[in-house]
């Protein structure tokens, strides 16, 4: 395998150290524990890349793309799991498209992506000797029961399924922390799926669902209204943008967790690609945060050292 430099480990170490001291805002009980981490309010900012499917079916790619998010000072990875003939609609299964291994059916295309035990085994024996957390968002029940086996740190449910009840009492059966992403849902299909999952270690993601989103969809204010909405559960962003700025902005907005897809090739073939995070851009993005969560301090007001030799010269006393 080819190693993935992005940082030196000596830069990583000490920016997770940084982290693990950061005090931030005010504490609240507002806290989920996730991977031995408490995420939350006055908590550093979990930050999960979505490796999603943009493996393309290959475990060698995957296992580069846990190495360099490892590597950029990530929190956790993410997969998708899903039993492609449950998710698949009947009608779409014998549709012809043009993929990189040929001409195939659609079912058959889906096949080829998904990965199985013998991969997600090897996926866990790699991520654990790395040190890295990793989940899965499940789309179906039988993937629940799957990613079980391996103990996940939590649970995702994406938005295509936040409406599937089914699911989500599933997966709040299993009693692990949960992320819901909110894309494409109204206020209403939100609160259905939140009654579903209960509120206990349930964790709240704004997100848009288009692929890239446009900055004039990405809404981030929506964060303060979830916090006003949810006030027992950390709000975070799951972001499908280009480019850095509005993830940064939403931790300045008090996101308490950020997920972002990536990549090793932005252009290379695949629905999620074009969304994703290069992976310097995704180091670049792991700092940008860690320096806004400095940035933002105590919200307590007061006059630093180094700003008393200014006040000596420049400060006028009538």
């Amino acid at each position: 395998m080819n190693s993935v430099e992005v940082l030196d480990p000596l830069i990583v170490d000490d920016a997770r150290a940084r982290a693990r001291e950061f005090i931030g805002r005010p504490r609240s009980r507002c806290v989920v524990p996730i991977a031995g981490r408490l995420v939350g309010a006055g908590q550093p900012v979990f930050v999960i890349a979505e490796i999603g499917i943009n493996h393309n079916g290959s475990l060698e790619l995957a296992k580069r793309l846990i190495e360099g998010a490892w590597a950029a000072g990530v929190d956790a990875v993410k997969f998708q799991k899903r039993e492609v003939e449950i998710c698949v609609p009947r009608d779409q299964w014998d549709r012809q498209r043009e993929t990189p291994w040929g001409r195939m059916t659609y079912i058959d295309y889906k096949r080829r992506i998904e990965f199985g035990q013998a991969e997600f085994d090897e996926i866990d024996r790699f991520s654990h000797r790395l040190g890295i957390p990793w989940l899965a968002s499940c789309w179906d029940i039988p993937s629940v029961e799957f990613m079980e086996r391996y103990s996940p740190v939590c649970h995702k449910i994406a938005s295509a399924c936040i409406t599937d009840l089914a699911l989500l009492h599933a997966v709040r059966w299993t009693g692990r922390p949960t992320i819901l992403s909110t894309g494409m849902s109204t206020l209403e299909e939100i609160d259905s799926a939140v009654d579903a999952l209960g509120r206990q270690r349930l964790l709240i993601a704004h997100a848009t669902s288009t692929y890239p989103c446009p900055p004039s969809e990405l809404n981030l204010s929506v964060l303060s209204e979830f916090s006003r909405m949810y006030p027992g559960c950390p709000i975070g962003y799951s972001g499908h943008e280009q480019g850095l700025c509005p993830t940064i902005a939403a931790v300045a907005l008090g996101a308490t967790f950020v997920e972002r897809h990536i990549t090793l090739d932005r252009t290379a073939w695949g629905t999620d690609h074009s969304a994703s995070l290069e992976l310097a851009e995704l180091a670049e993005l792991v700092r940008g945060i860690r320096e806004v969560e400095r940035a933002l301090g105590d919200g307590k007001k007061r006059v630093y050292d180094s700003e008393i030799p200014v006040r000596s010269k420049l400060r006028r006393v009538l």
